[in-house]
């Protein structure tokens, strides 16, 4: 029985890149008169991030040559882009990157409960219009869950809950709706290392302690006057929320994991958009993808500047580690661990202490960022398993020469060969042989 096979995507097929290629430059053209005053001004990023999503998946700008040794059965994978914000499909894979690392290098085996923290919609241009301070807002979810989990353990010295931190700008119908995603254990560690469970904090309790933080936030930057702080602080409804409901049992990694995605995902689903090439409305169908009487229709350039307006600035971090998950602390972990190992082999070998974890591999962190396993993760397929002979592909070659990519493609006669080719070249580097 033949192994199911990897098919690669066709990009170029779906609405989304079809609005993109149709529409972009329209809405690049007329965002200052259309869309400036919603989203914020044009950033000249978005040119070079939309090339290389219109490249990403496309054969005609480079592809590896996937070979199985045995049976010589052989495909073509095209390079991605590895963007952020923008690619449906490298976002599913670096989400599953980074939940891989999260259940591999960074979470204890303890419960944990996923925290949602999310301010009014007065507030809301002002962390658009200044991303910088999505950072200090995930800084403010965690002093909030850090002083009242120390309160409710009753060490509020020294108690340290673990919590990684995710930013998001969208909501459900890619409108301007910044708020934090929180994973966090459901306790924390006290000084001398021991583990104390704090099976819950009041959610009314952490919306008030972070409704003020936020507040003194925008205050100390100037964006907050006395007048708006006092309007916000009268409103019997505060606009605020804090949900900490769901929850993941200590073990439970794969749960972990899928919570993890879903908190990194990209802001866009190509399950729920539907576009006909020259209509003026696009249909983003309701998050269970069927019910098509909750779907709502939207005008399509407002739907590609929605879409642009997530994507986030370059170098600026989407996750954030607080407490026993954060950098520090878990570096010293790791020196700690080598120093207890180097010290067991010094000591002679009648003397054994446990092997490290295996997250101190120094090969992990590659296996976990190679594609082929990144793709294993997303489409639950091993793209270098043969579907002939069921033996182990190997990439031979990485194709980037236009002349030589045109001739393998001719003589295939591949249907990767799209309305694309005549395409402008793009504005950024076309990707690179690693970028798979």
């Amino acid at each position: 029985m033949e192994a199911a096979a990897y098919r690669a995507r066709r990009p170029a097929e779906t609405p989304l890149y079809a609005l993109l290629a149709s529409l972009y430059e329209t809405v690049k053209g007329a965002w200052e008169d259309l869309f400036e005053r919603r989203y914020g001004f044009w950033r000249g990023l978005l040119d070079s991030v939309v090339a290389r999503y219109l490249d990403c998946g496309i054969f005609e700008r480079g592809f590896a040559r996937i070979r199985c040794p045995d049976c010589a059965a052989e495909y073509l994978l095209a390079f991605s882009c590895k963007g952020r914000g923008l690619c449906p499909s490298c976002g599913a894979k670096r989400a599953a990157e980074f939940a891989a690392l999260l259940r591999d290098e960074v979470a204890a085996d303890v419960g944990h409960a996923q925290w949602v923290f999310t301010v009014p919609k007065l507030l809301r241009p002002y962390f658009m219009h200044h991303r910088e301070l999505l950072g200090p807002l995930c800084a403010a979810a965690w002093k909030t869950v850090r002083e009242l989990m120390a309160v409710a353990a009753g060490d509020e010295k020294g108690f340290r809950p673990g919590m990684v931190a995710m930013s998001q700008t969208f909501g459900d119908q890619l409108n301007l709706h910044p708020h934090v995603h929180a994973l966090v254990t459901r306790g924390g560690w006290t000084v001398s290392g021991q583990w104390v469970p704090v099976p819950y904090v009041s959610p009314s309790a952490a919306e008030t302690l972070f409704r003020h933080k936020v507040i003194r936030l925008l205050q100390r930057e100037g964006l907050l006057d006395e007048d708006r702080t006092r309007l916000l602080l009268s409103w019997h409804h505060s606009g605020f929320s804090v949900h900490n409901s769901v929850t993941v049992p200590a073990g439970d990694g794969r749960a972990l994991e899928a919570l993890a995605r879903y908190c990194l995902r990209s802001p866009v689903s190509l399950a729920r958009l539907r576009w006909t090439p020259g209509s003026e409305t696009a249909t983003y169908l309701p998050r269970d993808g069927h019910d098509d009487e909750k779907a709502e229709t939207l005008d399509a350039l407002d739907f590609v500047a929605r879409l642009l307006a997530h994507v986030p600035d370059p170098r600026r971090h989407l996750v954030h580690y607080y407490g026993a998950y954060s950098n520090v602390v878990r570096g010293k972990l790791k020196a700690r661990s080598q120093a207890q190992q180097a010290e067991s082999l010094a000591s002679g070998p009648g003397v054994h202490s446990p092997p490290p974890p295996a997250c101190t591999s120094p090969s992990l962190a590659a296996l976990r960022r190679g594609w082929a396993q990144l793709l294993r993760r997303v489409y639950e397929i091993d793209p270098l398993v043969c579907p002939r002979c069921q033996g182990v592909m190997r990439v031979v070659s990485f194709i980037t020469e236009g002349r030589v990519i045109r001739r393998i493609l001719d003589h295939l006669g591949t249907s990767a060969r799209r309305a694309t080719q005549d395409r402008a070249p793009p504005l950024a580097a076309a990707p690179v042989p690693h970028s798979l």
